[in-house]
């Protein structure tokens, strides 16, 4: 077990380059810097948010174990691999970091985000739906799109989780999360990589921020989590608690 010190600046370091990453994938597809039009899009936005778990994964692993997501903290608490008394260390990390990757991210798209009246980058929503009204989706698709992708996300965690493989594992799953489930809401499936950046939003006033819609990428996430927990641990005898 890292020493306190060690594991909370893990965690800050790993969550700050996953969402700065993140976010600034989701700039880039928004506001289309270099090879306008049509350059990126959601495939850039996809594989930019697998790599950026990859990069995130890997610096923060050898320092913390790189939870990076409150969901998977809290999840693997409740299997017991992973100590209680730890868990308000990891999730103020979390947030912080993630906030700070946030940051990051508008320091250096913040000339495009103002100059196209500050689009909200920086969290998930509901996505458009093609018909004549430009409707978007409800709550209800997002929702199960969040649960099932971050259950997805923590059984492979938990599957191959002493694998050195780990990292690239995650990216890629992701990545497929991304493709096949992230349509209705955006594939958040990590409240610190919603939550902190939509207090940034917030502040800077991009549109929507404050949005209801927050419980959805808060809340579901650690459902799906918990969901994976509850499968593993049908088939795995339960550890000795970690202390």
């Amino acid at each position: 077990m890292p020493s306190a010190p060690r594991a909370f600046w893990g965690e800050v370091w790993g969550t700050f380059l996953l969402v700065l990453l993140t976010v600034g994938s989701a700039a880039n597809a928004v506001l289309q810097p270099r090879l306008f039009p049509g350059a990126y899009g959601y495939d850039a936005l996809a594989l930019g948010s697998g790599l950026a778990v990859l990069v995130g994964v890997l610096v923060s692993r050898p320092l913390s174990g790189a939870h990076l997501n409150p969901a998977v903290t809290l999840a693997l608490a409740a299997l017991r691999l992973f100590p209680w008394s730890r868990v308000p260390l990891y999730l103020l990390a979390q947030f912080l970091g993630g906030f700070l990757g946030a940051l990051g991210a508008y320091l250096a798209y913040g000339e495009g985000l103002w100059a196209q009246g500050m689009p909200n980058v920086f969290s998930t929503g509901p996505g458009f739906l093609r018909t004549p009204s430009e409707a978007t989706y409800g709550w209800a698709g997002p929702a199960v799109a969040e649960f099932l992708g971050t259950m997805a996300l923590m059984g492979v965690i938990l599957a191959a989780r002493e694998e050195r493989l780990l990292p690239l594992w995650l990216a890629l799953t992701v990545a497929a999360v991304g493709y096949g489930l992230g349509g209705p809401g955006g594939f958040a499936l990590n409240p610190a990589r919603d939550l902190s950046p939509r207090l940034l939003a917030a502040l800077l006033g991009a549109e929507g921020a404050l949005s209801a819609y927050a419980l959805v990428p808060a809340l579901l996430p650690v459902a799906g989590a918990l969901g994976a927990a509850f499968l593993y641990r049908l088939t795995t005898p339960a550890p000795p608690p970690r202390e």
